[in-house]
């Protein structure tokens, strides 16, 4: 089905789950909060909203993109907190800049939209920065995913670090999931 997203041919409260991705409200600039609202109506009480958007450039783990492919497949097959901890000890560099347009898209800073969102009867369930260590990186990937410890690793160690909220500010991608509060709930928080 095709249709507007600020006006979607969609009843409204009938949805238990939905989803905003590909940063669709950045790309809507000026029409994000309208676009926003109408995710808003789909959802029934207690249905959750899935949001992902983009808070800043992206950022690396020092550690993991100063090692060859193949020495990180085999570091990922290390215990994920000793990997953690070292990717802590050594921290975190900004992505390379990418081209951009005045107005080609809007950030968001996901802890602002989530506490916007709960003052609108939303509880927040979770907020992820997603691959904020190893980032984008398909030479990476492709070492270590034939591996399935060492991918099982990574994605272990990507959760860990993207629940930190230091981490959300610079994510060149952020999931917010929610949920749609009853009135009973609301009246209670």
């Amino acid at each position: 089905m095709r249709g507007d997203g600020v006006h979607p041919p969609l009843a409204r409260a009938a949805f238990a789950n939905v989803a905003v991705l590909g940063n669709s409200l950045g790309f809507a600039a000026g029409d994000s909060d309208r676009l926003l609202g109408a995710a808003e109506e789909l959802v029934t009480l207690g249905g959750n909203l899935l949001l992902e958007v983009v808070a800043g450039p992206g950022e690396r783990a020092r550690y993991l993109h100063r090692l060859p492919p193949s020495s990180l497949a085999r570091l990922l097959r290390s215990p994920v907190r000793a990997v953690y901890a070292r990717t802590q000890r050594e921290g975190f560099a900004p992505d390379p800049p990418r081209r951009s347009e005045p107005g080609e898209f809007h950030r968001f800073r996901p802890r602002e939209l989530s506490e916007q969102l709960e003052a609108r009867g939303w509880a927040t369930l979770e907020i992820v920065a997603v691959a904020p260590s190893l980032g984008a990186s398909p030479a990476a990937l492709e070492a270590v995913h034939p591996d399935p410890k060492a991918w099982s690793h990574l994605i272990e160690l990507e959760e860990l670090v993207g629940h930190e909220p230091e981490r959300w500010t610079a994510a060149a991608a952020v999931l917010i999931a929610l949920s749609r509060l009853g009135q009973a709930a609301r009246t209670i928080k």
